[in-house]
């Protein structure tokens, strides 16, 4: 939905965020995008607010052609205007009569983004023709587009090593595209060579030349894609490209969430709708599960530990003012603050963990000392608690409470894997259990030994506690830590387990992966049972 001279309804025009994932992201290695995954991503990313959604091209493969076909259809886009890319017409020929010219404007977008070629090298050696036909390529497929009705931006490839080169044509590539009615041109750092001290002067500099309006595509190949979109609005462009998260060719194109982010906080522009930005974190994880690709855990602003906290000092501070040691309020951009326990905590970062995890320390010194210690003693052993929430509040709570939250007791367990001649393998898996005065023996078979293990805990005590029916593995990692004594050495497990709605970790230490993975299996079913509310065995 836009208002008839092209605006949002919610924005205005005088600062634009345009977003390429659809077509830049999409280039990154590991990243296969079917047009349901783009549709899903398009609307994601209006629901974030972005002015402008870079589809793909259409024309040049059937996905992005079918793609705007259906987004037409079955997206109401309520704050993005929905852009197709494609390159000027050929060498020697007419936009009006070029098929791929009438296949972006068969797309049916708005807005049209034009590449063009602004390094004189390039011209000379890719397209293979000269200098001025070059120009004559951009005036004429600008202003075709311009009087059909669409609003058309330039991208000017290679645009700073060409300005380099030469940097006189480099401006009359920009000159024309701006004179033949380009709404705005991109200048584009193609090689992600730059750094952000020249990328603010030249972009003064053509600004100052040309009058055009100007705008930036960065890629990340320096690390400064995001300080380069910076430095070139701090020079005057009024328009930034950037890829959800990142992604992009190579190393990746400039982060839209940290782009944003800084012109929203640090800027004071108004770029998104009300009420848009805390949606930010989790639109980042939520377009990072459609191209399958984990969540950099930190990402500023939207990382897991954009907000974390591990070292004594930062939490002693923290307790008294959290500004201390964080340059935002993490949940303006729907992020939280965590603090991490580990053989680097102190007191403060005790308290203000059972704090986060509900657990009332009572200002006891002596109990948050023992539990400083048995952390950093546990630690010692080979246990992490940063990412093991649940053992850890396990911990917290026996402190408090002076004995274990026990529902089950041991008295044993094995785990057989079975190797047999036709090269199958079975996996069985035997426990031995107390609960509630009974004793219980349970066996099960699975798909690895540790599956077994899992299967055989629940076949023993779903009877006695209903809420286990529910619970299942979805995450496990093993670490081999290193060993102290010749070939010896010590394992770690972290599982992650749910119980449809929510999840939880706990960790698990042995001389082995299995006997590391019962001890973490142990706390999983044991949290799970605290978390749904079901009082103690012993």
């Amino acid at each position: 939905m836009t208002t008839e001279n092209g605006e949002s309804p919610r924005l205005g025009d005088s600062f634009h965020v345009f977003d390429t994932t659809l077509r830049d992201g999409a280039q990154r290695e590991g990243i296969n995008l079917t047009v349901a995954d783009k549709l899903t991503i398009a609307r994601h990313l209006d629901d974030f607010g972005v002015g402008f959604i870079e589809g793909g091209w259409p024309g040049a493969n059937p996905r992005d052609t079918e793609f705007f076909a259906r987004a037409r259809q079955e997206i109401a886009f309520k704050n993005a205007q929905l852009v197709a890319f494609g390159a000027t017409r050929r060498a020697g020929g007419r936009a009006a009569e070029d098929p791929q010219v009438k296949a972006l404007l068969d797309s049916g977008a708005p807005v049209i983004t034009l590449v063009a070629k602004s390094h004189d090298r390039h011209v000379e050696l890719a397209l293979r023709t000269t200098l001025e036909e070059n120009l004559e390529m951009v005036r004429d497929t600008v202003s075709h587009l311009r009087a059909q009705g669409r609003r058309v931006f330039v991208d000017c490839e290679h645009f700073f090593d060409g300005y380099k080169a030469n940097p006189g044509y480099a401006k009359d590539v920009v000159r024309a595209a701006h004179e033949a009615g380009a709404d705005v041109v991109i200048l584009c750092d193609t090689n992600g060579g730059m750094l952000p001290a020249q990328i603010q002067a030249v972009v003064a500099t053509v600004l100052a030349d040309t009058g055009a309006r100007l705008g930036i595509h960065a890629q990340d190949d320096t690390g400064c894609a995001v300080a380069n979109t910076l430095a070139a609005v701090d020079a005057g462009a009024t328009h930034v490209q950037c890829t959800a998260n990142g992604y992009g060719e190579r190393v990746g194109n400039a982060n839209l969430f940290p782009v944003v982010a800084a012109l929203e906080l640090k800027y004071g522009k108004k770029v998104l709708p009300d009420g848009a930005l805390p949606e930010m974190t989790r639109i980042s994880h939520a377009i990072a599960e459609v191209v399958n690709l984990t969540p950099s855990t930190h990402q500023p602003y939207v990382g897991v530990s954009a907000f974390a906290h591990k070292a004594g000092l930062h939490a002693s501070a923290i307790k008294v003012d959290p500004d201390l040691y964080q340059h935002i309020d993490p949940e303006l951009v729907g992020n939280t603050m965590r603090m991490l326990v580990s053989d680097m905590a102190g007191r403060a970062s005790i308290e203000l963990k059972g704090k986060e995890l509900g657990v009332d320390l009572g200002g006891d010194r002596a109990l948050v000392a023992r539990v400083v210690e048995r952390v950093k003693e546990r630690e010692l052993k080979g246990y992490t608690y940063e990412a093991a929430d649940a053992s850890f509040e396990l911990l917290l709570r026996e402190e408090v409470e002076g004995r274990p939250r026990r529902y089950f007791r041991t008295e044993s367990w094995r785990a057989i894997v079975e190797d047999r001649p036709d090269g199958t393998h079975a996996n069985e898996a035997t426990v031995k259990l107390w609960a509630k005065g009974e004793r219980i023996v349970a066996t099960a078979e699975g798909n690895g030994p540790v599956n077994a293990l899992d299967r055989a805990i629940r076949v023993a005590l779903e009877r006695i506690y209903p809420p286990l029916a529910k619970f299942g593995l979805v995450d496990y990692k093993v670490r081999i830590l290193e060993g102290r004594h010749g070939t010896e050495s010590t394992t770690r497990v972290l599982v992650t387990t749910s119980d449809g709605n929510t999840e939880w970790s706990t960790v698990g230490v042995g001389g082995n992966v299995i006997a590391a993975s019962w001890h973490a299996l142990e706390d999983a079913f044991t949290y799970g049972l605290l978390r749904a509310g079901i009082d103690p065995a012993e």
